[in-house]
């Protein structure tokens, strides 16, 4: 599948048959690996010339915001899949591919009347896409609340141990508690456990003997356990901070645990929830874009069309998608089939040259014909 396209409007002379039978024959003859399709544009509403100024001032601008709106969902399910696993999927527009929809792009006249106004149809076309927009940043919104707060979890449970939740590195029967006696948590620097287990008897006063055990171990700190009685802990958190260790607070609460599990696998559930509504959300509002993109595009065409060669509406409409290698060879043909002579066109000039239409045409190059490009991927 291709992901640039021309969309390019050519002066209809005689007919628009001869003429796209001409350009047929070009383009065969000399880029026969260009793929070239009709674009069908219906005839729109033309109003009067002040209107159609007034559009076109609005066209590019836009074009930029609605094209901006559906790679950004495209980007939305490109992260989606690969966060799921899943292999990627061809977009389409009501099951059709987005490349088809494209170069056999046919006019909803239900959704878009022709008689409409050209710009009751492009704002009506913006107002839906900046809508999808918002609906789009709600969504991720709370899908990227939910995986927040799971990411948090996950942190504090694979963190170092100066930080992580202690909760899954502890069972019942490493804790002592009783009237007299409590159980305290040191995180000892990995490479100073032997200082640790020579000293922690004699950090205070009624430490048990031997009593010292290790839970577990990362790249950075051991966790042990020490019992000693209650009344004496804080002077050995003190004394234990004295010589680098660290005395975590810690209770063990099976309820709390059990509390953290059942809140850890909802926020599983929702996230996967989440991610795949935003993922059928995404893949159905960007067909939904898409199409409104291209019928923008249709409007874009036919009112640079007229602005350009005049009235009443006279021209050929097409889809092309030509190599990088061959971009040169094709604009030398649509130049040629142009007849900028007969016609008295003149070249559009960039804002730099002062032309009073400068940036319809959407390339920086100045052509004597409507072109702009299309990019989809």
């Amino acid at each position: 599948m291709a992901s640039r396209y021309w969309v390019v409007s050519l002066p209809v002379q005689n007919s628009a048959s001869t003429l796209w039978n001409n350009l047929q024959d070009q383009i065969s003859k000399h880029s026969f690996d260009t793929p070239l399709y009709r674009f069908n544009i219906p005839n729109l509403r033309v109003g009067t010339l002040d209107s159609l100024l007034a559009l076109s001032d609005d066209l590019l601008k836009s074009n930029t915001f609605i094209e901006g709106v559906s790679h950004k969902i495209r980007r939305q399910i490109e992260e989606l899949e690969r966060v799921s696993g899943l292999e990627t999927n061809a977009l389409t527009v009501d099951g059709v591919p987005v490349d088809s929809y494209l170069t056999r792009f046919v006019w909803d006249e239900a959704k878009y009347p022709t008689m409409s106004p050209l710009r009751e149809i492009v704002d009506g076309i913006h107002t839906q896409v900046a809508k999808i927009e918002d609906d789009l940043k709600v969504r991720v919104a709370e899908y990227n609340n939910v995986r927040g707060q799971l990411n948090a979890i996950n942190r504090k449970q694979s963190g170092s141990l100066a930080v992580r939740d202690l909760s899954n590195l502890v069972k019942p029967e490493d804790i002592i508690t009783s009237e007299h006696l409590v159980t305290l948590l040191a995180v000892v620097p990995k490479y100073s456990q032997k200082d640790w287990l020579s000293s922690y008897e004699t950090l205070t006063t009624y430490v048990v003997p031997r009593s010292s055990k290790k839970l577990y171990e990362d790249n950075e700190y051991a966790l042990y356990t020490v019992t000693l009685f209650g009344r004496v802990a804080d002077n050995f958190r003190t004394s234990a901070r004295e010589r680098g260790f660290q005395v975590r607070d810690f209770e063990y609460s099976p309820e709390a645990q059990e509390s953290r599990k059942q809140e850890l696998e909802k926020l599983v559930q929702d996230q996967d929830m989440l991610r795949s509504s935003l993922l059928q959300w995404c893949y159905a509002s960007y067909g939904e874009v898409f199409s409104s993109w291209m019928h923008f595009c249709a409007v874009r065409v036919f009112a640079e069309s007229i602005l350009r060669y005049g009235l009443p509406p006279s021209f050929l409409a097409c889809v092309l998608s030509p190599s990088v290698k061959g971009e040169k060879k094709v604009r030398s043909i649509l130049e040629g089939l142009c007849d900028s002579a007969n016609r008295q066109v003149t070249y559009w000039k960039t804002e730099d040259e002062g032309g009073a239409m400068a940036g319809l045409g959407g390339d920086t190059d100045a052509h004597p014909y409507v072109s702009f490009t299309i990019n989809i991927a």
